[in-house]
């Protein structure tokens, strides 16, 4: 959020945007709706995989119930639910969902970095840009042959 901030000029209009983005990725993330409940051209291929709420979820999901026994197995182990009733992909540890999210919040502050770093160069350029230069007045002479 703190790049979305980097971008408005106005404090109240980051909010919300922020907002809005986070609700976004709260919709894609697996939270509201299931991975194979989205539709796919753009809210599962691109959304549900950048959605850092996807990595939380699952690594949340892998970490509560990998390991549990239950004593009656009508429903199946707790990894066949996980796979099975909530698409949690089974396929790599809790701990590649916890890498993957660290890794976002550094590529997110590198990317925070270059922005400001970028409106520190611009803001100068932008501001000499739309800047007028001040009309100087224009003296006439009454009499150009004579002295004054």
């Amino acid at each position: 959020m703190m790049i979305v901030a980097s971008i408005v000029p106005d404090f109240l209009m980051g909010i919300i945007t922020s907002a809005g983005i986070q609700g976004v990725m709260m919709l894609n993330g697996g939270f509201f709706r299931l991975q194979d409940d989205l539709p796919k051209p753009f809210w599962r291929y691109p959304m549900y995989y950048i959605s850092f709420h996807k990595y939380a979820n699952q690594g949340f999901f892998k970490n509560e119930f990998e390991g549990l026994t239950f004593p009656n197995s009508m429903g199946g182990s707790p990894t066949e639910i996980l796979r099975n009733y909530w698409q949690v992909e089974m396929g790599y540890s809790k701990w590649v969902d916890l890498s993957i999210l660290l890794g976002m919040v550094v590529v997110y502050r590198f990317m925070f970095l270059g922005i400001m770093k970028a409106v520190e160069k611009m803001k100068p350029l932008v501001k000499n840009f739309r800047a007028k230069s001040p009309k100087h007045p224009i003296y006439v002479m009454k009499n150009p042959s004579s002295t004054p």
